[in-house]
């Protein structure tokens, strides 16, 4: 990490970060809460998401527009996110309007009124939102593949949550949740660009130091252990093309191969030099869009291959797929790893160019590893992942090992998942497993 990032825990236990990038004009600043969609109960199933609509919606001393209005008076951006674990509330604005943006930010934080018909209308969009992703075959495989490979678990369920529940939700349920979790040891004030770590840390001591009300410091609800199970998921739709993710148990953001799965993935489909693209693109022509990813969690994570074709090239498509993995545990040449070292150098610099990149870097190393790493450090935990340590993972990640799959379209040229299962084993027979759905 550079050598001007501050950072300052307050004594209600807020943390505040900050880099200052001095050649820019401009800056991001936002609030990383350690709370998201894997918070919720079961009737809560949406519950963050519509929070963080929620959030620009008013509060006692701003209207839903002037909120709106103030910051793009300045050319300012405001924005949120929620993902699985986290909630993240965002401003980019030039270095003279830093005050502007934190003073909206930590009020729609601290007094947001949550107003019944600001609510309907937002329950409104959120319906809309569900149904577009259900029309939207590329998305929506995903998060049938992380149901699938997460079954029965909140950790598993779309972020979005569903129609009965989101049209349940009520002012008094926005509040019990925000109660719960959004207390200040779980919050991440984050900023980057022109700005000064003094006047952050004063500006945040001054808005939350008479939050104690608004934001308690909750007791910790232990999350439910996250236990990968694999399984097959299938739907037939009358689509011109195939959507199909296959995957296996990843490693979790403490995990000592978390980087070595980030380069495994870059290696097989990390772009148009990697195994699967060569192999499955340019060599077969058995796909237009294909490539590996790998998604951590706090105690677990997902290794997959995305890949998007058509009926006639499925059948091959998916064995094909496999022998690319199970070649990968057979070995990986030296300069694979140095073209992949290279891609996660490139991209980790390119970031830090972006103040709104760099104010997300440090809060989520804060919030998942408790301190941040150093440009030095990750160079050395990169050089540390030598070709046979990778082979080794591949082996460990894909050989017999209970998969997942999720796919969308014309599937019924997809192999069984008995044949996948045996592929991967190089035997028949293989790990029993659930079938999802089969439609």
């Amino acid at each position: 990490m550079s050598v001007n990032v501050e950072i300052t825990r307050l004594s209600n236990g807020i943390t505040v970060a900050t880099e200052t990038m001095p050649h820019l004009e401009s800056a991001a600043l936002g609030i990383w809460v350690k709370a998201g969609a894997r918070d919720e109960t079961e009737s809560e199933h949406g519950l963050a998401h519509l929070l963080e609509h929620m959030a620009f919606k008013g509060t006692s001393t701003r209207t839903a527009r002037q909120i709106a209005e103030q910051i793009e008076d300045v050319g300012g951006e405001l924005n949120a996110a929620t993902s699985v674990e986290t909630t993240s509330y965002y401003a980019r604005v030039l270095k003279d309007d830093v005050p502007l943006a934190m003073d909206i930010l930590t009020d729609i934080l601290i007094d947001s009124n949550f107003d019944e018909a600001e609510l309907e209308r937002e329950q409104q969009v959120i319906l809309q939102e569900i149904g577009a992703a259900e029309d939207t075959p590329d998305d929506i495989v995903f998060d049938h593949f992380q149901e699938t490979a997460f079954a029965r678990q909140i950790i598993g369920r779309p972020i979005l949550g569903t129609r009965q529940t989101v049209k349940s939700f009520t002012p008094a349920s926005l509040r019990s949740y925000l109660a719960k979790h959004y207390s200040p040891d779980k919050m991440i004030v984050s900023a980057a660009g022109a700005v000064s770590h003094e006047d952050i840390v004063r500006r945040v001591t001054e808005a939350f130091g008479s939050a104690a009300v608004a934001l308690p410091a909750a007791a910790e609800t232990p999350r439910p252990i996250a236990a990968y199970t694999g399984g097959d998921f299938r739907e037939t739709r009358d689509l011109m093309d195939a959507q199909m993710v296959l995957g296996f148990e990843g490693r979790a953001y403490y995990a000592r191969d978390f980087y070595a799965s980030q380069v495994l993935s870059l290696i097989l489909g990390g772009g148009m030099s990697s195994r699967l693209f060569q192999e499955v693109r340019e060599t077969r022509g058995l796909c237009y869009a294909i490539y590996a990813f790998h998604w951590s969690f706090s105690d677990s994570g997902i290794f997959g291959v995305h890949a998007a074709t058509g009926e006639e090239e499925l059948a091959e498509l998916a064995p094909v797929i496999i022998a690319e993995l199970m070649k990968a545990a057979e070995g990986i040449r030296e300069e694979e790893v140095t073209r992949a070292r290279a891609q996660m150098r490139s991209s980790l610099m390119m970031s830090q160019e972006s103040p709104a990149s760099r104010a997300g870097q440090i809060a989520r190393q804060l919030l998942f590893n408790g301190a941040t790493i150093s440009n030095t450090e990750l160079m050395d935990r990169l050089s540390a992942i030598t070709a046979p340590r990778l082979s080794e993972l591949a082996a460990r990640t894909f050989l017999g090992k209970a998969p997942t799959l999720a796919a969308i379209g014309p599937v019924a040229q997809l192999p069984s998942m008995e044949e996948i299962v045996s592929q991967l084993d190089g035997k028949s027979g293989g790990p029993g497993l659930r079938s999802v759905a089969n439609r």
